[in-house]
């Protein structure tokens, strides 16, 4: 489901992930990357430019940010405009993403810087040749490793799944009115 600004879920489902886009110097870096690589009618996806993983039905998060893999809460995007996808993931699935995740946070993963610039390689270049830091991760290459242990299969490696791909592949829709003025709140940097 779509959230407008000021609105959330009446009850989170730990599992699930969030979409959401901010205003930020690399958050438009990142839409614009998107945009190079994603064409046609599948370009209403790079509206996103940053993924969280629901922890709880309290609304904890875990995510990959400028500072590393950490632990926030999603009242934080509340002034932003954000979609939540459901995994749609098993108990026992569920239970394996979230294991995933904490043992991501409690060995305190730091961010994929070398990632984004394999990406920005690969996208201006055209190049399939990927490389990272193994134990790095950006936003959405964290939670596509995660969805992983739900049975997802990627038509790429998760290390360089943009959020615009996870929207596509979990077939997330942007909101259909796009705050273009406000500076306001969270800004997600992934």
């Amino acid at each position: 489901p779509r959230y407008p600004s000021a609105e959330k879920p009446d009850e989170w489902t730990d599992g699930d992930f969030i979409l959401t886009h901010g205003n930020a110097f690399l958050s438009k870096m990142i839409r614009f990357g998107e945009r190079l690589r994603v064409h046609g009618a599948d370009r209403r996806y790079t509206w996103f430019n940053h993924a969280a993983l629901v922890l709880d039905d309290q609304g904890t998060l875990a995510e990959a940010l400028a500072t590393g893999v950490v632990r926030s809460h999603a009242d934080k995007y509340l002034p932003n405009e954000y979609v939540v996808v459901a995994g749609g993931a098993s108990p026992a699935d569920v239970n394996e993403v979230l294991a995933f995740a904490n043992w991501v946070l409690d060995t305190r993963h730091r961010y994929g810087r070398l990632t984004i610039v394999s990406i920005a390689f690969t996208v201006l270049t055209g190049s399939k040749f990927t490389f990272f830091i193994d134990g790095e991760f950006i936003c959405s290459g964290f939670v596509a490793r995660a969805m992983e242990r739900t049975g997802a299969i990627f038509s790429r490696d998760p290390v360089h799944i943009t959020p615009a791909d996870l929207a596509k592949y979990y077939n997330a829709l942007p909101p259909l009115t796009l705050s273009r003025t406000s500076n306001e709140g969270a800004e997600p940097r992934c």
